[in-house]
């Protein structure tokens, strides 16, 4: 018989590394990785936009791609690395991307903005290795990030507030010209 929680609910171990950091957990096997990294290791960044991975207000990086963490079961990334916006930089040392999004004021409320941050970090990354999305006009070169591809890639990224010519240059500034 599995092991189960005082409410009898089936519980699982996961061990993964949070922010460079290794955790093991406990968890409801029903848990989603975005309430494990929420309510058991205090991490609040990303947050839970729609619950339904339609707003990517969640986003945070597994094994370096970028994942809706309302739509994972925690139980799924036993051995994973993931990144929350908490591992992408702190309030004394902002990552270029943070960086970016204060200057060009690439937010109003805020609540989704480490969501943005984190899938900005995956597209520059999926660009730099030449990974093509749908807007990619030259799929035998390397990847140019116009502001069109930009747009394609952080399109599972909703902004109620509407800042999104400001993240779109805040993305263009760390991402250097096209």
């Amino acid at each position: 018989m599995p092991p189960t929680s005082a409410e009898g609910a089936p519980t699982a171990s996961v061990r993964m590394t949070v922010n460079g950091e290794a955790r093991a957990l406990d968890l409801d096997v029903r848990t989603t990785l975005l309430d494990a990294l929420r309510e058991h290791l205090d991490l609040k960044g990303a947050k839970k936009g729609c619950d339904h991975g339609q707003c990517g207000a969640c986003t945070v990086l597994v094994n370096g791609l970028r994942i809706n963490a309302c739509l994972s079961l925690a139980v799924m990334h036993e051995g994973d690395g993931v990144i929350t916006i908490e591992g992408i930089g702190t309030a004394e040392r902002l990552s270029p991307l943070q960086r970016a999004f204060l200057d060009r004021d690439a937010f109003q409320c805020g609540y989704c903005t480490p969501g943005q941050i984190c899938s900005a970090a995956g597209l520059l990354d999926e660009a730099a290795k030449g990974w093509p999305s749908a807007a990619t006009d030259d799929l035998a070169g390397p990847i140019r990030l116009t502001d069109a591809e930009i747009r394609e890639r952080m399109s599972g990224n909703i902004c109620r507030c509407s800042a999104y010519p400001q993240i779109l240059d805040a993305v263009r500034d760390v991402a250097g010209p096209a």
